[in-house]
């Protein structure tokens, strides 16, 4: 005896369905667009699999027999069965993607890792995304954005998870009066003119330039060229470890200064359940670094 469970063909299956469907040999292989014969000799391997037959041929064309009669419900079930299955998976593979853009300094190389330890089927890509376009979230080039809190984007249309948080530190050029302190105070660099990066707040700034009368300046490394110059100083999170790549600048810990917060956003509403994943991951490994 066959056991139907594993070998039963769901290609023969349909076969038998649209010949039943049709009632006629012919026209149910031009709708399958196979030759006639062919098909006859599926359906007869179908019968021979199931030990009985399900289709007698008549002047007509063709007519369902009793055990075919009992056979079609079930085959059309199966055939449905197997339709959903595949949508539910190939639905599945579509969301399981995500593209996360972060910002500039930030490195999210543990939340990463560890969002494909969690899916390792998941399709998985990076953005990295300079202080002026972290519209892209908006924008849909991305659908989780990394970055420091508070963002140039509508916050009834965000989901904001914070992450962690980065106290601040001065960067001067050697030989500047504050380059060999242990420590400067936020009043003390109260009342400067600044030039900011991005993401300003009523109380400090994540990224700060300070100097009267500067020009507008987008390049991060112009501005560090301006503090190696003398020209300005800067207020950066302690994260921030390019101006440290640079010998001619020195850093200061700031005390008193409003931390800077690094935040995960997505778009409220975003169905991808990959976007969840990433926030649990993110806030399972994202730490601030060491000082």
């Amino acid at each position: 005896m066959n056991d139907l469970g594993q070998d039963l063909e769901l290609r023969l299956v349909r076969y038998f369905t649209v010949v039943a469907a049709h009632q006629h040999f012919g026209r149910a292989a031009d709708e399958l667009r196979v030759a006639q014969p062919a098909l006859s000799r599926q359906i007869q391997r179908l019968e021979k699999h199931l030990g009985t037959r399900l289709l007698d041929r008549i002047p007509q064309g063709t007519r369902l027999t009793p055990a075919g009669r009992t056979f079609l419900p079930r085959a059309q079930a199966l055939l449905e069965a197997a339709r959903q299955a595949e949508l539910a998976v190939r639905e599945q593979a579509e969301t399981e993607r995500i593209t996360i853009g972060y910002v500039e300094d930030l490195v999210i190389t543990a939340a990463v890792r560890e969002l494909r330890r969690r899916h390792p089927d998941a399709e998985i890509a990076t953005r990295h995304l300079s202080c002026r376009d972290v519209g892209a979230l908006s924008a849909q080039r991305v659908d989780a954005l990394i970055a420091r809190a508070p963002l140039p984007l509508t916050a009834d249309d965000l989901l904001t998870t914070p992450l962690y948080e980065e106290p601040r530190m001065l960067v001067v050029p050697h030989g500047h009066p504050l380059a060999d302190r242990e420590s400067v105070t936020a009043q003390e660099l109260a009342g400067e003119e600044a030039a900011p990066c991005a993401f300003e707040t009523a109380d400090w700034t994540s990224y700060r330039l300070l100097g009267a009368g500067l020009p507008p300046i987008e390049s991060y490394e112009d501005k560090l060229e301006l503090v190696a110059s003398g020209e300005a100083i800067a207020v950066l999170p302690v994260g921030d470890r390019r101006s440290s790549l640079r010998p001619d600048l020195v850093t200061v810990p700031i005390e008193g200064a409003p931390p800077s917060q690094v935040v995960l956003v997505s778009r409220k509403g975003d169905p991808n359940p990959m976007v969840r994943h990433l926030r649990l991951a993110a806030k399972a490994v994202l730490t601030a670094p060491a000082a």
